[in-house]
């Protein structure tokens, strides 16, 4: 499918013969996925599927995240069209890439949740594709860091985020978006000496021994020097990438529940991104687009661009041309 047969060609998500290639058709119609990708429940020979996680039970102060994974969506139909920016391949060529659709679940049984979440990216990851997750409130990453920790072992976590999450909770039990990584830590499912944060600005007396680039680090010090150390920290790690959109100033992205000032713009989360490839990225997640508070839909922009650098960032080191992991 090309630019030329958008005039004719509509619902690619549905129709589109294959899981390569860009996708054009005319971005106001058709049926919406994640970047037009196909929607498919077969993974056979699938590299990667995206899912969405639309859960939002957890959060302190605004609701409406489970409202993130369409909003995302929606805001992908106008990068479909292009080969991703600044990365120099196209993951789209290289791979054969889905969108998998969300993840089912009853609302009202909320204590199931986390144990379904498990179960569905663990089902991804058994089929061989590997998962990049649209979500939903914070809290969602726990069980995905499960799956891939059962496949892969202890992972190193990336985490761009105005807060840390690590706040003090023994109760393994609770559905919780400000304590699921300190439970991570406990748990064994990441390693804090491979693990950073970036962009905090809140206080927490315990990080879990994780490494915190804040927020005033990256404006001191700038994208280039805040990638080095991340990738100086995870190493040669499997390393888990999970981008909470409060991690950008609300200037960037208001719609979200808990926004705090002085956070990174879109301009440096992209540069740091980019600035990541090499990474042994296994999967990742966005979270926290809660687009009832921006009715501009520029929060759920910036997490399909996200999304977009997570999928470039996980090909890097397997795209058929790459040399020694470069």
């Amino acid at each position: 499918m090309a630019l030329e047969d958008a005039k004719s060609e509509v619902d690619g998500a549905i129709t589109r013969k294959g899981h390569r290639g860009l996708a054009y058709e005319n971005a106001f119609a058709g049926v919406t996925s994640f970047l037009r990708r196909s929607l498919t429940k077969d993974l056979a020979g699938v590299d990667l599927a995206i899912t969405g996680i639309p859960f939002d039970q957890a959060v302190t102060n605004r609701p409406g995240t489970r409202f993130g994974p369409r909003a995302i969506r929606e805001a992908s139909t106008l990068q479909a069209f292009d080969v991703p920016y600044g990365w120099g391949y196209n993951p789209f060529d290289a791979f054969d890439i889905v969108d998998y659709g969300d993840m089912a679940f009853d609302y009202a049984s909320v204590a199931e949740f986390p144990a379904r979440a498990e179960a569905h990216v663990a089902g991804i990851l058994k089929a061989g594709a590997a998962c990049i997750a649209l979500g939903g409130d914070h809290s969602v990453s726990l069980a995905l860091l499960r799956a891939h920790a059962a496949k892969h072992g202890p992972l190193a976590l990336v985490q761009f985020d105005a807060h840390t999450d690590t706040w003090a909770d023994d109760d393994m039990a609770r559905i919780d978006h400000g304590t699921m990584f300190g439970k991570a830590v406990k748990a064994g499912l990441i390693d804090p000496a491979r693990s950073v944060q970036i962009g905090i600005r809140t206080d927490n007396p315990d990080t879990m021994g994780i490494t915190v680039l804040d927020a005033p680090f990256v404006h001191e010090h700038g994208p280039a020097a805040t990638a080095a150390r991340v990738r100086e920290i995870v190493g040669e790690a499997p390393a888990y990438l999970s981008f909470d959109i409060d991690a950008l100033d609300p200037a960037f992205a208001p719609g979200t529940g808990t926004p705090v000032w002085g956070g990174l713009s879109s301009a440096q989360a992209a540069a740091i991104l980019r600035g990541l490839r090499g990474l042994n990225m296994v999967g990742g997640d966005v979270v926290e687009v809660s687009p009832p508070y921006d009715p501009t839909g520029v929060t759920a922009i910036a997490g399909a661009h996200v999304a977009v650098e997570l999928i470039c960032l996980w090909g890097w080191t397997r795209r058929p041309d790459a040399e020694d992991g470069a």
